[in-house]
């Protein structure tokens, strides 16, 4: 689907309905955008929530540390020692 848009003067652009509706882009959806000459390509992208990245790190840490045989124990002491 090819449309011609207008962009406003704040260097706003509006996607037109269908495709919004297609991609399923809705208000607060954010976007990755990357230019070169006179191409500008929008690519949707999803931001994670700060929970959702800390339960990602404690998980790969967890998983780390069970593999590595580490313990909460010598952290613990490490840090009291520094």
């Amino acid at each position: 689907m090819a449309e011609i848009i207008t962009m406003s003067s704040k260097g706003q652009i509006v996607v037109p309905k269908e495709l919004r509706e297609e991609m399923k882009i809705d208000e607060g959806t954010n976007f990755a955008i990357f230019g070169k000459e006179d191409t500008l390509i929008l690519k949707k992208i999803e931001v994670p929530k700060a929970n959702e990245v800390f339960e990602k790190v404690h998980k790969w840490g967890t998983e780390l540390a069970k593999k590595k045989g580490w313990r909460e124990e010598d952290f613990v002491k490490r840090i009291n020692k520094a």
